[in-house]
């Protein structure tokens, strides 16, 4: 079984031709809404991908609410532990350039009010060798309380350090395996913009001095990880992307599957990356995780 301790947001995505440059304003072609927040997207996909999945975390009173939740209810997502507070549901303001690049600017509005007494909850609920998946879009002091419970349980803790903060360096050394794109592992061992065989290393170096698991993602270069002593990596598909919003999400969320089956880490990590691919081909984060039937087929062709 895997739990997800983590935000639950409603997207706001306007589509430009170009990002803006600071202070610039652009023309929209296109607006639409959607359920996202990392945690509630890293549930989905994982239940996409075919486990049992618990969501724990937190909404408001107001409109939003049912439709951040949608998606996960008719998933059969597991949402007992989701909490209703008088907060207003989460919020993910998003542009989409012409590119398919993205800038996000997030409110956390209930994801805010996601406790240590939830964490310590939905830890109660997992027996020894369950997964649970974490972000940074909850309180910090959460997320310690939910890796060290986890920890103290034998629960496999898979903690994805987005969005990138200060409190990221001390909690990752208390996860089973760190994820990170390239540029949140730079600033997690706070070294500057690193060369790929610089990456590489400080990878390995992190991985030992931790006695951890890290897994890096680099976008359309596919991704690269440390664990156990080996050095694993995995190519993506070559696609054209029209939005990557819910790449890495997607990525994590089919990674935690992956493993809570048992399908050994290297099949886990490529099951991952094709699906973070697929879930460049359509506009939305959640609307664009694919199933894993559609990835079974990517990977078979």
């Amino acid at each position: 079984m895997i739990c997800v301790l983590g935000s639950i947001n409603m997207d706001l995505i306007a589509n430009t031709e170009r990002l803006p440059g600071p202070g610039e304003t652009v023309s929209g072609n296109q607006f639409a809404t959607a359920p996202g927040g990392k945690g509630a997207n890293q549930a989905l996909a994982a239940r996409r991908a075919g486990a049992t999945v618990k969501m724990a975390g937190a909404v408001g009173s107001d409109n939003f609410a049912d439709m951040a939740l949608e998606l996960l209810k008719t998933s059969g997502t597991d949402l007992e532990n989701v909490k209703t507070t008088d907060e207003a549901t989460g919020t993910a303001l998003i542009l989409v350039g012409g590119d398919g690049e993205n800038m996000i600017a997030v409110v956390a509005g209930a994801n805010g009010k996601v406790s240590s007494d939830d964490a310590r909850v939905i830890i109660d609920q997992m027996s020894a060798g369950d997964s649970l998946l974490l972000q940074m879009e909850i309180d910090a002091e959460t997320v310690k309380t939910a890796l060290e419970a986890a920890r103290d349980k034998g629960v496999r803790s898979i903690f994805n350090i987005a969005p990138m903060t200060d409190d990221a360096a001390t909690l990752a050394p208390l996860a089973d395996i760190v994820v990170a794109n390239e540029t949140e592992f730079d600033l997690l061992i706070g070294k500057g913009t690193l060369s790929e065989d610089d990456r590489d290393a400080e990878m390995e170096k992190f991985a030992q001095t931790h006695n951890r698991s890290v897994v890096i993602t680099l976008g359309g270069d596919g991704v690269i990880a440390y664990h156990q002593g080996a050095r694993y990596s995995a190519k993506g598909l070559k696609i054209t992307p029209v939005d990557t919003v819910g790449a890495g999400d997607t990525f994590c969320g089919y990674l935690t599957q992956g493993l809570d089956a048992d399908l050994g880490f290297e099949a886990a990590l490529s099951q991952a990356a094709v699906a973070g691919s697929l879930a460049c081909l359509k506009p939305g984060a959640q609307p664009a995780i694919p199933t894993i039937a559609d990835v079974r087929n990517a990977l078979s062709s």
